[in-house]
């Protein structure tokens, strides 16, 4: 029989390895095997009791978790009715957790056999441990239609809102949910396809009106032509898939890899972590590991799941919902890296010394097991001096040693000068019906930049290995600003009294100290707003040519192949790079790389496009209930039909039509980029403060407009007035003459 180890060995144990708490841990640890578990136990429930692990209680880690999305097989329902399931996947050594199923209306019947894919949450109850909600019946796949639903005698019907499908379905009186007429419903196929007459849909959600928050993304991904439903074959593929084993990988499940995400992530693609460099001659340095889900282990060359992965490029992502590259079985589960799961991953160790500097790396495929799933606000918080109780054992060990690594890459990026802007990200919170709730800017924390470093440097270590190695990729590649962009960014800056020096090759450090020089001005946005503007678009390509924007030689995007195919054919590289495996880079997929670079580069414009216009769609919704209001902002574009205007409190953009602007005629100069009035000589220019009211916000096409009632706080001039019935004089000559005459005389600094 294994010897129990006494309550001072166990707590000695405890405080030496705070991360590997879990009583499978300590059993390990101690060679407690078989009915000594039980004993094992009964010592940490006392221990417990007498108060001395009652701080570390909640920061136990359950190595008998599920992961949040599971495949499950349904037992049948209890003599009270109720529906319970098994895990399918079960990695604990206790007994299996028992799992009540919480069925929707609209969900199909399930029986006992069936497996589902389901999403669980943890609860504390006498009778199981996990309650499911249905995501669908593994095996089952039903057409999802999105229209407009229309009473009928037998019940109703769905006219599509694709533009280029006629064909309707019928919705038996039974199916429709309750939706009533003119509602915008999202219904699944009822019946065999391929049948005669009208296929029958059934509504599994009703979006309400059609100009409603809740319907903004579906009408965006039907207008952008996203694909949004995966193929039975897909699906079937996915299903299939089990977890990966520890066979032809290293073992790294005893190092605290954590993943640190947004509080509402659902999937969790990379995981870091990092100590001090014992290697003397590099005093003061760090060792960086960053692990990242092995998606290329599933999702194989010439596969269903991987021709369409390819053919959506990427996920898309809307405030209310998420168009995932990779079926929910892979993007939410067996390629996440949940806390507590055994998963496959690629990893890189990478060396730096003590200015940040990489001076070595290499990849590695392995087996992890993440001991915390964490967010941003709460390793933010910990590291400020308020560490939840979850956090708190991993503060010394792990959160720390992450910092002192990060605060040497902050060294290195400051000799390096990427592109510094500063544009805060604009959330859009929406409440449980859809509608939104508010509108805000996201606070970046330095857990935010600790992790994009940690992900810059990964991707660089991506780089450089292929390269060495010879083997194809894709870089992310950002061309530096075009002649004339930069000439407009440079006027743009003189305009405000700031230089951008001519005459040198352009380097992100000249457009640093621009930005460093406008910071805490009046024009920091507008010129912030200008140097993105000049920038150009980054995008996929086989050949190197650097990354402007991060200061690069060599990049290419490695660390979320959950969400990209881009970091999937980089994965791939590496396992053949490597000879990790059959299932890396292939001769066909090198064949079509370019062709390939530049179909993700487009899909990745349609759903910025997408997401871009669903915003503004929801804005409008928001600002719908304001018309009349006085708002403030700054003129953020100016163009021949009007002005536009960037509202301060949501960051949403107006247009000020030009026929509203005064009572005058406004020239607009094209390479001053203004606009001048014929009579007053009034002049319109970028980043000038606007108080503005809301005339119109059409939540269908999400536009904004608005009427200019003062700039830099005065009231516009009326001009000369016409006569009654008739338009402005237009005076186009005597305004060109009046502008030039003016831009020869207009300070450098705007009063």
């Amino acid at each position: 029989m294994s010897r129990i180890p006494s309550k001072p060995e166990i707590l000695d144990w405890i405080s030496a390895n705070p991360t590997l708490t879990a009583k499978r841990d300590i059993a390990k640890a101690f060679g407690i095997k078989g009915a000594a578990r039980i004993d094992l136990k009964r010592l940490l429930k006392e221990l417990e009791a007498e108060g001395h692990l009652e701080k570390r209680k909640k920061t136990y880690q359950d190595p008998d978790r599920l992961p949040p999305v599971s495949v499950l097989q349904v037992t049948g329902p209890d003599a009270d009715g109720d529906l319970f399931a098994q895990p399918m996947e079960w990695q604990g050594e206790g007994v299996e957790p028992k799992i009540l199923v919480l069925p929707r209306a609209s969900d199909p019947a399930l029986g006992q056999g069936d497996r589902i894919l389901a999403r669980l949450t943890l609860v504390k109850d006498t009778d199981h441990n996990y309650e499911a909600r249905l995501i669908r019946r593994i095996g089952t796949n039903p057409r999802r239609i999105l229209g407009v639903f229309r009473v009928s005698a037998e019940g109703g019907r769905i006219v599509p809102i694709d533009k280029g499908s006629d064909k309707e379905w019928q919705v038996p009186a039974g199916a429709t949910h309750g939706a009533k007429d003119g509602e915008l419903v999202e219904a699944e196929q009822a019946g065999p396809r391929g049948r005669i007459g009208l296929q029958r849909a059934r509504v599994v959600n009703r979006l309400g009106d059609p100009s409603a928050p809740k319907a903004v993304s579906l009408i965006a991904i039907h207008e952008h032509g996203i694909p949004d439903a995966f193929p039975d074959a897909v699906i079937t593929e996915a299903d299939a898939q089990k977890p990966k084993g520890l066979k032809g990988r290293e073992d790294l499940r005893d190092m605290p890899l954590v993943t640190i995400d947004p509080s509402d992530a659902r999937d969790h693609d990379d995981a870091c972590y990092a100590h001090a460099d014992d290697d003397p001659k590099n005093a003061g340095g760090h060792i960086i590991w960053v692990a990242i889900a092995d998606v290329a282990a599933y999702v194989t060359p010439g596969s269903a799941l991987d021709r369409e992965a390819k053919k959506r490029g990427n996920s898309t992502y809307f405030p209310d919902r998420v168009v995932p590259m990779l079926p929910d079985r892979l993007s939410g589960d067996l390629c996440s890296l949940h806390e507590g799961v055994p998963r496959a991953c690629i990893a890189v160790r990478m060396q730096i010394d003590a200015q940040g500097e990489k001076i070595g790396h290499s990849f590695h495929r392995g087996l992890m097991r993440s001991p915390a799933s964490l967010h941003y606000e709460e390793v933010q918080a910990a590291m400020d001096g308020h560490p939840n109780d979850r956090i708190e054992p991993l503060l010394e060990p792990v959160m720390r040693p992450l910092y002192a690594a990060y605060a040497a890459l902050v060294e290195a990026r400051k000799k390096r000068q990427p592109l510094e802007l500063d544009l805060p990200e604009r959330q859009i919170v929406l409440d449980e019906v859809g509608t939104v709730h508010s509108v805000a800017f996201k606070d970046r924390l330095d857990a935010h930049r600790l992790i994009e470093e940690f992900m810059v440097l990964a991707n660089v270590a991506a780089a450089e290995t292929l390269i060495a190695k010879k083997s194809p990729l894709l870089f992310r590649v950002h061309e530096e600003p075009s002649p004339d962009k930069l000439e407009s960014l440079r006027e743009t800056a003189q305009a405000a009294g700031l230089n951008l020096a001519k005459g040198q090759v352009l380097k992100t450090a000249h457009l640093n100290r621009l930005l460093a020089q406008a910071a805490g001005t009046e024009d920091a946005e507008l010129i912030n707003i200008s140097t993105l503007r000049s920038m150009t678009q980054a995008y996929y390509s086989p050949q190197n040519f650097g990354h402007f924007g991060l200061a690069l030689r060599s990049y290419a995007h490695f660390t979320s192949p959950i969400r990209r195919y881009a970091d999937l054919i980089v994965h791939r590289a590496l396992v053949s790079a490597h000879g990790w495996g059959n299932d890396g880079l292939t001769p066909e997929d090198i064949e079509v790389l370019e062709k390939t670079g530049t179909h993700i580069s487009d899909t990745e414009r349609r759903s910025m496009v997408a997401e871009r216009d669903t915003t503004d769609r929801y804005l409008a919704a928001y600002l719908s209930e304001r018309v009349g209001d006085e708002m403030e902002g700054r003129v953020a574009g100016i163009a021949k039909f009007g002005i536009f205007v960037k509202l301060d409190d949501s960051g949403a953009d107006g247009l000020v039509p030009m026929r509203s602007i005064g009572a005058e005629y406004f020239h607009f100069d094209r390479e001053a980029n203004t606009l001048m009035g014929s009579d007053t000589g009034m002049i319109i220019s970028l980043g000038q403060r606007a108080t503005v009211r809301l005339a119109e916000a059409v939540p269908v096409t999400g536009g904004i407009a608005l009427e200019l009632l003062a700039l830099d706080g005065q009231s516009l001039p009326r001009g000369r007035q016409s006569p009654a019935g008739r338009s402005p004089r237009r005076k186009p000559a005597k305004a060109k003459r009046r502008s030039d005459k003016v831009q020869r005389k207009v300070s450098r600094k705007r009063r």
